[in-house]
């Protein structure tokens, strides 16, 4: 069965062709600047060449249109007939409490879909261009949608609930929702068959880590809390957003600064974290050659980064009753072994212990890199998001 996996933002689309037979990716790109000036697709052949093709792509269609053009073309294309796909899968970002799994795509999810474009605003929209390009273009190809969101629907009432009037959950769905789920679940699971142990006996703390981020506390194969929460901002501190701060504090700088709705957003989404506390950039990879020569708002940025991971690992901890497996994924936490080193120190107590020697330099590949006599298994895990909704694919529609 081959899957095409589309991932649609407001000015990209992203691609992966999946041989699910032959568990292979055929083909993988992006579409970037999308409805701008110089739009462009640029992708990756599987000799590893890369090519980009400048092209006028004014809205969503036209991007999954010339996505599939290259798809079959003679030069850089893999498949002769679009009939070769077999199904499309779609990343959705919010599916509120409507979605607790996977789902294949009708008229009626749609309509959900659209119900849940308040929560965000900035992500379902794209989402659905997409799956409404796909039905226009491949009209009798079956879709599924796999939601950001579904994951963490297991979470208990007094996790995701906030202390507001009740009637604000009620009238307008005000909680904690989280994401990155589909990456919590993938490479929580893949841990588990790496270390060949039972998935649903196992407590784990899943550290997806990057320039947006979230842990997940994972106890017997569900997610029972996450940082998180309504929108991506709660939690930790993110490459442009603030993370968890007192509700109060954006009341006053509102007042102090002349804020409106937007400019707020603006303020906690775009211009915080990282960025926000460095002036110097939201690629922690230029956080950390500023540190290097001794930089100390960079110094700084960076020590809130990681204490800020450290102190939800501590607490997902205690919500767990106790820590079998801890996983670092996502940009940071695959290839900063630097973050990985001082988030685990002082945690003996716990019983996390780093080998040093097996972290240092380690990056981008599955490997143990707790010592021997550490009684929590640390992990790096890449996270392969794509693979997981080809997988959930391919699941829902072989039951047909």
């Amino acid at each position: 069965m081959k899957i095409l996996v589309l991932n649609c933002g407001s000015s990209s689309v992203k691609y992966k062709l999946f041989n699910m037979d032959s568990h292979e990716t055929l083909a993988q790109g992006v579409v970037e600047k999308l409805g701008l000036p110089g739009s462009f697709l640029k992708f990756t052949l599987p000799d590893g060449r890369k090519i980009t093709l400048e092209h006028d792509l004014p809205e969503h269609t036209a991007a999954i249109e010339f996505i599939l053009h290259i798809l079959k073309d003679e030069t850089y294309g893999c498949i002769r007939s679009f009939q070769e796909i077999d199904a499309i899968g779609h990343r959705v970002v919010h599916g509120a409490e409507a979605f607790s799994s996977s789902v294949e795509i009708t008229s009626e999810v749609i309509g959900k879909m659209v119900e849940c474009i308040d929560l965000a605003p900035l992500h379902n929209p794209p989402n659905l261009k997409g799956i409404r390009a796909m039905q226009a273009l491949l009209p009798h190809t079956p879709q599924v949608g796999v939601f950001d969101t579904a994951f963490h629907q297991t979470m208990p009432d007094y996790a995701y609930m906030y202390g507001v009037p009740y009637s604000m959950y009620k009238n307008y769905g005000v909680r904690r929702y989280g994401f990155h789920g589909t990456s919590h679940r993938y490479v929580s699971a893949r841990a588990c068959e790496i270390l060949g142990v039972p998935y649903r006996e196992q407590r784990i703390i899943t550290a997806h880590i990057g320039n947006g981020g979230s842990l997940t506390a994972i106890k017997n194969g569900e997610s029972v809390d996450t940082s998180m929460g309504l929108t991506p901002v709660e939690g930790l501190l993110m490459g442009t957003r603030c993370g968890d701060i007192d509700a109060g504090a954006l009341i006053y700088l509102m007042d102090k600064e002349g804020l409106d709705i937007k400019g707020l957003s603006d303020l906690i989404n775009k211009q915080s974290g990282v960025w926000g506390l460095s002036g110097i950039s939201s690629d922690m990879r230029e956080i950390e050659a500023a540190v290097a020569e001794g930089n100390k708002r960079a110094i700084l940025a960076l020590e809130v980064y990681n204490y800020r991971i450290k102190k939800y690992i501590g607490a997902y901890a205690a919500a767990l009753g106790g820590l079998d497996i801890l996983i670092f994924t996502g940009g940071v936490g695959e290839n900063q072994w630097s973050t990985r080193e001082v988030v685990c120190s002082g945690m003996e107590f716990m019983g996390i212990r780093l080998d040093n020697e097996k972290n240092t330099g380690m990056r981008g590949e599955e490997k143990i890199i707790s010592a021997p006599d550490s009684r929590v298994t640390v992990m790096v895990v890449p996270t392969d998001e794509e693979y997981m909704i080809a997988s959930d694919t391919m699941e829902i529609l072989s039951k047909k």
